[in-house]
């Protein structure tokens, strides 16, 4: 059987996720080219290469790098088929409005990103151009030219309105390229809300300093892990939307009436798989206690409260959430357990 034939693929952002997956592809003889916004990224890619580093396995692969200012300086820009949107999701627009200058006009954009970001793309790029996937496997941004690798997990794309393309077929091969259990989803969107759910644990986890296991196995602080995610699937389900489970997530632990031993099933289940990762902590609370930037907060969250508001649902315990990570971008509160106690008075709310 002849291998599928692939055309050039563009890695917009090249950090944790997208330095990942374009080092595989790259490593697998497909013509990658690396695009990201830190100069000394590109600068550190160009001339020793990307090295992928951690337990998973370590290697090195050369490919051609840009920021996007050298992108737009060319006078006639390389157009390529294929382009794997990576950013951090607050970056979307920006990107999108960036790298359309790129994109073929038969040409596909794949969010791999946190949050609803092909509603995005689909105003900056033409919705039939825009697939979504979902990503949940551990790497990290360390150092200029360098990503670490840490634990595997699950892979998702899919067409928005969840026709098995030939093109979805196509891109789900290539990226089982990177992670063979990769899955061709009818419902990415479904994914992409469960994310959401999940990612509203990681943000609390986010406020303290314990790693994701130790914060998600605390049983005195499961109730409002729980409800958390209660309330983001609440939403999610208004919105006609179903939810599907992945590594440890089980949505359907998190619907109204699901019983409390469902929904510790599940954080035994998230537990267990984040101690298999030697990747202990976020990127969420890497960015506020190690990188000191802003989080993706807003563009992931907002879309709760977002479509809570469209929908009629409440959202208490998301929205004091989004305002305690902001009081920790803006150094008016300090990282610790004692921020969980801001939410709990919320939980009887929430729960109306």
């Amino acid at each position: 059987m002849t291998a599928p034939q692939y055309s050039p693929i563009l890695i917009w952002g090249a950090g944790a996720i997208g330095g990942t997956i374009g080092a595989y592809l790259r490593r697998a003889g497909h013509d990658v080219t690396f695009v990201d916004v830190d100069a000394g990224h590109v600068a550190a890619i160009r001339e020793g290469g990307l090295k992928i580093v951690g337990p998973i396995e370590e290697f090195m692969v050369r490919a051609p790098a840009f920021t996007p200012a050298e992108m737009r300086a060319v006078t006639l820009p390389r157009l390529w088929d294929t382009i794997f949107l990576c950013t951090k999701a607050q970056d979307t627009r920006a990107a999108g409005e960036a790298l359309v200058q790129n994109l073929a006009l038969e040409g596909e954009v794949v969010s791999v990103q946190n949050g609803l970001n092909p509603l995005i793309l689909n105003e900056v790029v033409g919705r039939e151009r825009v697939l979504g996937s979902f990503v949940n496997f551990g790497a990290d941004y360390l150092e200029p030219g360098t990503v670490t690798y840490s634990g595997r997990g699950a892979v998702v794309i899919g067409e928005q309105d969840g026709q098995l393309t030939p093109r979805a077929r196509r891109l789900h091969a290539l990226l089982r390229q990177f992670e063979p259990e990769a899955v061709l989803s009818p419902n990415i969107m479904g994914y992409l809300w469960s994310k959401l759910g999940y990612g509203a644990l990681l943000f609390a986890t986010a406020l303290t300093n314990d790693g994701i296991a130790d914060a998600l196995a605390r049983a005195e602080d499961r109730g409002l892990y729980i409800e958390l995610g209660r309330e983001v699937l609440r939403v999610a389900f208004a919105a006609g939307v179903r939810p599907e489970a992945f590594n440890g997530f089980d949505p359907s632990a998190f619907v109204p009436g699901a019983s409390s031993a469902q929904a510790q099933a599940s954080m035994d289940e998230m537990v267990v798989f984040n101690r298999r990762s030697a990747k202990t902590h976020s990127g969420i609370w890497r960015d506020l206690a190690v990188r000191r930037r802003r989080t993706e907060v807003d563009a992931q969250l907002g879309w709760v409260l977002h479509f809570g508001q469209v929908h009629g649902v409440r959202t208490p315990l998301t929205a004091r959430l989004i305002q305690l990570i902001h009081d920790l971008e803006d150094g008016r509160r300090a990282l610790g357990r004692d921020n969980l106690n801001e939410l709990r008075p919320l939980l009887l709310q929430a729960q109306v």
